[in-house]
């Protein structure tokens, strides 16, 4: 038998026979801890678990258990073991779906009558702790697609035989630990005794394949970890999230309300969050007038011809609301505000020297999202895009992307946000546009991140329908990350629209179209600085900044002179003239978040001043109302100076 060449990464290299596992050269090529940690390998973009036979000169790269990558398998393989326990404690009155590890954990989908809850967790969790602790191994192996269809239902696992008759492949994997055999690429770990550290977390109904017409499963979630003082951390990193829970701050600091009679997906601002949804808004539009940016409004509906043109009707329509007929013609809500903008730019004609163009807009659109998918403030039907819509020539289009980048970088900076990870995402499988100019646009972007020095990472294929795109998540203060900001090249709207300018040798040519969203939407970004911030915002956001507060009925009459001379001044304040006692008001403050209270008694009033304390306890000598109004002023102010 042949012999191969088999190598670590930056490391050792040794000649092996052919079909040597690579748990075995791994045994000559790497040891002590190092060989220990590792649960797979690398090769190239491949990963393989332990048992694989290698063929063929090979580079691997061990993957430790602690990488991201180690932490993906790791989770997969947890989700494997649930799986078995859930099997051997419910037996047939269970039936198994699909259970991938997903980002800092796992799931699985299962059918049954009596669906999960939190009760069982105990029972299933103490099982996997029999099955990890009995190292069976994770075997794969393979088999032709009818001989799968036929094992699977032979076992009655329905949900398996239908993935099974989508695929295209003659063969398929399947991995097996104990009596637990499932549908799988994998890799995962060698055996179960990898699995030591995991916790279940809560359950939540799934519609197979996420289509609401088909049976509804139970989905349990969990995690699992190489170490327990990792598990640890990230339980308390959870507790911390229950307790920023923007659904529950909103509902607290009397931010907004979604009701049944009004529709799921819908926000109704209430009128604290109106005004803190104010104070970011006229934020954004000066920040955009300072860059050059004009503002537009336009309508809610359009004619459906309008999007048969951009091309959402073909390539959107499943997020899009059913058409409505108006005076015998087809209407539809907008989900997107760019053929408007193309519409202004229609009204009059242009010339070279008019560009580039920046239009922006606070954009209410409407798109269609599964029930099961809405989520507070973070995943609605109708949401506001700041939106914005640069047109220029082909010899600015690379000075554009860098403004439009430096702008997002100073406006996030500015809402606390210094943190972010940048993806270039790439051409999707189904896409509009010659491949040239798809090819051009992907570059512009390439470019203006380099010029900017910004660490990136490819997205492959993740690209919108009509061109590639900048995707910046930004991380809150529990270093969660959060997609907002998008930067998207357009050739393919212009095309269809047949926009033109007249360049410098007279001739017709088409504009560039370059889509820019900062925030993403703005409920979505405000239900974020909910979260980042505890619903402790900065005062220059605060949509209370003060609350006034006497300590008898004696200074109600002074209290009220102060709220109107601090009222007239700008702070954003409210009073508590009721008939409680100091502490009681003081808490019921605290617990709306608010920075400052001004606390008078008698000797305040005679005084002409305020006791101010903030909301972390510290107290700030008395001072006048004028003297805390500049206090509000400068700090409010500062924001801009700091960002």
């Amino acid at each position: 038998m042949a012999n191969i060449t088999v190598s670590i990464a930056d490391g050792a290299s040794k000649s092996f026979p052919q079909g040597t596992r690579v748990s075995d050269a791994l045994g000559e090529l790497v040891s002590g801890k190092k060989r220990k940690a590792t649960l797979a390998v690398k090769v190239g973009e491949r990963l393989l678990d332990l048992a694989t036979p290698l063929h063929a000169d090979t580079i691997m790269e061990p993957v430790a258990v602690d990488s991201a990558a180690g932490l993906d398998i790791l989770r997969h393989s947890t989700a494997h073991i649930m799986a078995l326990a859930v099997k051997e404690l419910y037996g047939d009155e269970v039936q198994v779906a699909i259970g991938p590890a997903i980002e800092d954990g796992f799931y699985y989908d299962f059918d049954r009558s009596t669906p999960f809850t939190p009760e069982d967790f105990d029972r299933i969790e103490a099982k996997m702790a029999e099955i990890a602790a009995a190292a069976l191994p994770l075997t794969r192996t393979e088999m032709r697609k009818d001989e799968a269809v036929q094992f699977f239902s032979s076992h009655n696992e329905q949900y398996k035989v239908e993935l099974l008759e989508d695929m295209e492949a003659d063969t398929v994997s399947l991995y097996s630990q104990g009596s637990f055999v499932d549908l799988c690429r994998g890799p995962h770990v060698p055996d179960t005794s990898w699995i030591k550290v995991f916790k279940l977390l809560r359950v939540a109904g799934s519609y197979w394949r996420g289509d609401e017409n088909r049976q509804m499963l139970t989905r349990i979630y969990g995690t699992a970890f190489a170490s327990n003082k990792d598990l640890q951390a990230y339980l308390h990193q959870l507790e911390e999230a229950r307790k920023r829970d923007h659904r529950k701050l909103g509902k607290q600091l009397g931010l907004f309300t979604i009701q049944d009679q009004i529709g799921p997906g819908l926000i109704l601002w209430q009128p604290r969050g109106a005004l803190l949804r104010r104070l970011i808004e006229d934020y954004w539009k000066d920040e955009h007038y300072r860059h050059g940016y004009q503002l537009l409004y336009t309508p809610h509906i359009a004619r459906q011809d309008l999007w048969k043109t951009s091309g959402h009707a073909d390539f959107y329509s499943e997020n899009m609301y059913a058409p409505m007929e108006i005076d015998e013609v087809l209407y539809q809500l907008k989900p997107m505000n760019c053929p408007f903008h193309i519409g202004v730019y229609q009204a009059e004609p242009h010339s070279y020297r008019d560009f580039p163009i920046r239009w922006c807009e606070l954009g209410t659109v409407y798109r269609y999202e599964r029930t099961g998918a809405l989520h507070g403030l973070m995943r609605v039907r109708g949401f506001t895009q700041d939106d914005a819509h640069i047109f220029c020539r082909p010899d600015q289009l690379q000075e554009e992307i860098y403004n439009i980048i430096s702008l997002n970088q100073h406006i996030l900076k500015t809402f606390g946000f210094d943190q972010y990870d940048v993806y270039l995402s790439t051409r999707p499988e189904k896409y509009v546009g010659s491949d040239e100019n798809w090819e051009l646009a992907t570059q512009a972007l390439k470019l203006a991140l380099d010029k900017m020095q910004l660490n990136y990472s490819i997205d492959p294929g993740e690209g919108v329908f009509y061109g590639p795109k900048i995707d910046i998540k930004i991380k809150d203060q529990l270093n969660r990350s959060w997609q907002c900001s998008t930067i998207q090249v357009d050739f393919n709207l212009p095309e269809r629209f047949a926009m033109t300018y007249t360049g410098d040798d007279g001739a017709d040519h088409q504009p560039i179209m370059i889509h820019r969203a900062l925030m993403g939407s703005l409920e979505r970004f405000i239900g974020v600085l909910i979260e980042h911030y505890a619903g402790a915002f900065p005062l220059w956001l605060a949509p209370e900044q003060a609350r006034i507060m006497n300590i008898t009925d004696d200074q109600a009459a002074y209290c009220e002179e102060v709220y109107r001379v601090l009222r007239s001044r700008g702070v954003r304040i409210e009073k508590d003239l009721r008939n409680e006692k100091l502490n009681y008001k003081i808490r019921a403050a605290q617990l709306m978040k608010v920075p400052y209270m001004l606390i008078i008694g008698e000797r305040e009033k005679e005084d002409g001043t305020i006791t101010v304390r903030k909301r972390d306890g510290e107290n700030l000598p008395a001072m006048r109302p004028e003297e805390f109004a500049q206090l509000v002023l400068l700090e409010s102010s500062s924001h801009l100076h700091n960002a």
